[in-house]
């Protein structure tokens, strides 16, 4: 039990004083670069599955 306290107290002060976070502006971009990209990924999943989706529709037509 005395590890799993030390190890909450080492967690604490590492986290509290040697962690350098990001601003609040830096975070704000970060999270709209990764915004922007996810709907860039999922436009792209969208057209190649509906390009497959026509195209199997064609092959089983024939």
């Amino acid at each position: 039990m005395r590890k799993f306290i030390n190890y909450l107290k080492e967690s604490y002060t590492e986290l509290t004083k040697k962690v350098t976070w990001p601003t609040w502006e830096k975070l704000q971009s970060s999270a709209l670069l990764v915004l922007v990209a996810t709907l860039i990924l999922a436009v792209v999943i969208f057209v190649i599955d509906f390009a497959f989706q026509h195209l199997m529709e064609f092959i089983y037509a024939l």
